[in-house]
């Protein structure tokens, strides 16, 4: 062996291979001298000598990690870097090196570790103790303090209980996120309560077990016999947007009303546990320090969508009813991730409302403050041009059967016909102009939404919406604005006309709203385009909730 810093530990094994090579009769030459080289090799020695600096420094306690959020900062980094990718070259690569899934899987995977977020392992039973044996955990809760705001035994210690109706006994029904039961640790769905404060609860209702809770001060001892569990809880991590409101005190099903969570329609809620088919568990998106409570399932909410709608089909609008929305798609919750701003690839920005709503203007205002900035699609047409008209330029010309085949094989995010020839515009005009780093400005039909809102777009759809009937026809009036049902285009809007808008924004919202990003109300035309302007500044500089499947 050469002169070389070699470990003792490797020398010895090749002294011994040295040694007993006669003794070993079944190792051919070739395998021998394999061995022989492998353990000369400086590659093999080399790793030994990190294996055994590692083993010293393990043992002498200096790796344990700084930090268990390092995803967390990640996120809050990529946010402050997102609006300065346009400050250096530096600041756009770190950005990017942040957002790489191998990247963000090595943070959550150390963040996992140090916060120990791993099922322990348990030592064997002893050989004493007989398996079968019933095990009784003894538990000790501190009362809240906090005024009971019901009748509910959730506030008192985090936790619902109910009577088995198999054997009879009291067992815990739910388990609050973040209340007194759940932050012990040791207290489960399914556990068997046998005692409170040394009274026997067997043969009781749940009833007279809340008597005994409300009358006990301080710290509440429970004689609990364990659930036999398969698994463990872990938090979910399923965010999603709701898309209705809800008020537990308004709900005459839920199992609890002091455990309900309350939300508005738009809402992002963090889904902490969806084991019930009836209840999620669940808290308001940011708010770490709130409780979760209890949600109606998507099932539950399906349901009763579907009863609402045949309870009142009678009394729906024709023009509603009778619409090519897809009745069978029933928006409850739709699960999001937040997608962050990619530098030079905008989002399409889609202008959706009524026709006469202002769409049209509010998008060639845009295009006209910075024409290198904003663009739309050229529309595809089966006329034939017209004299001075330039293919590609106010439209792509194409045959009708060339076009009828891309429309079949859904090329086409919108079409029409009018006067006897097809007009439509293409996904991969969209795609074009976001690949040459435009904003590409949309305003469609509303029908048309299904086929924009996917994954290869990912469009931010802003819903433009009229003020009510006094307001609307006011500043229209005041600023002569001239109706889109006037083909001359020579008068002002009608009273008629106005109703007809607002009627149609109505059915518009109540059938696509799920799919709006924001909603800007356009009663002063200024003021609605500086809040667009605000939209899409946004759009470009901060992470924003998309659904899942897009990220």
């Amino acid at each position: 062996m050469e002169s070389y810093n070699w470990d003792p530990a490797l020398s010895k094994l090749l002294s011994a291979l040295e040694a007993n090579r006669a003794s070993i009769p079944s190792c051919s030459d070739e395998e021998f001298n394999f061995l022989s080289e492998l353990l000369q090799s400086k590659e093999l020695n080399a790793l030994v000598q990190v294996y055994n600096k590692i083993l010293k420094n393990l043992k002498d306690d200096k790796f344990f990690p700084i930090l268990s959020n390092a995803m967390e900062i990640n996120v809050e980094v990529l946010g402050l870097l997102a609006s300065k990718t346009h400050a250096s070259d530096e600041f756009k690569e770190l950005f990017q090196l942040l957002q790489k899934p191998h990247v963000q899987a090595l943070l959550i995977a150390h963040d996992t570790v140090a916060q120990k977020d791993y099922y322990p392992r348990l030592p064997d039973i002893p050989v004493e103790v007989d398996e079968d044996e019933e095990t009784v955990k003894i538990v000790q809760l501190v009362k809240s303090d906090e005024p009971l705001s019901g009748t509910g035994i959730e506030p008192i210690m985090g936790a619902t209980i109910k009577t088995d109706e198999q054997t009879g006994k009291i067992v815990i029904a739910r388990v609050m996120h973040g209340g007194a039961a759940d932050r012990s640790g040791l207290i489960h769905v399914g556990d068997e309560i046998h005692e409170v404060n040394g009274i026997s609860v067997e043969g009781k209702t749940p009833n007279d077990v809340l008597k005994i809770l409300q009358n006990s001060e301080g710290t509440i001892t429970f004689k609990i016999v364990p659930a036999d569990r398969k698994g463990v809880f872990r938090e979910s991590k399923i965010r999603v947007r709701a898309h209705f409101s809800y008020k537990a005190s308004e709900d005459p099903e839920t199992p609890c009303t002091e455990a309900g969570l309350d939300f508005d329609k738009g809402d992002v809620l963090h889904i902490v546990c969806q084991d019930d088919a009836h209840w999620y568990r669940a808290r308001k998106e940011g708010d770490r320090n709130m409780r979760a409570g209890l949600i109606p399932s998507r099932a539950l909410q399906e349901h009763r969508i579907i009863m609402q709608r045949q309870q009142h089909e009678k009394l729906e609008d024709d023009s509603i009813k009778n619409d090519d929305f897809d009745r069978e798609e029933i928006a409850t919750y739709e699960e999001v991730a937040k997608l962050y701003p990619r530098p030079g690839l905008y989002r399409p920005v889609v202008l959706i409302g009524p026709p006469g709503v202002g769409r049209n203007e509010l998008k060639r205002r845009l295009m006209a403050i910075d024409p290198e900035k904003y663009r739309t699609p050229v529309p595809y047409t089966s006329r034939s041009p017209r004299p001075g008209e330039v293919d590609g330029k106010e439209y792509f010309f194409v045959s009708r059967a060339q076009m009828e085949e891309d429309i079949s094989n859904g090329k086409f995010i919108e079409y029409g016909e009018y006067k006897g020839n097809l007009y439509g515009t293409s996904a991969e005009s969209v795609t074009s102009l976001v690949n040459a780093s435009y904003v590409c400005i949309l305003s469609p039909h509303y029908q048309a939404l299904k086929m924009i809102r996917t994954s290869k777009l990912k469009p931010y759809v802003i819903y433009i919406k009229p003020p009510r009937f006094e307001i609307f026809k006011d500043t229209r009036n005041e600023s002569r604005a001239r109706s889109t049902f006037d083909e001359t285009n020579s008068r002002g809007f009608t009273d008629e006309e106005f109703d007809e808008i607002l009627h149609s924004a109505a059915r518009i919202e109540f059938l696509y709203s799920h799919m709006f990003d924001e909603t800007i109300i356009n009663a002063d035309l200024s003021m609605a385009f500086e809040q667009l302007l605000l939209s899409i500044h946004k759009l470009e500089s901060e992470p924003l909730w998309v659904p899942a499947s897009w990220v």
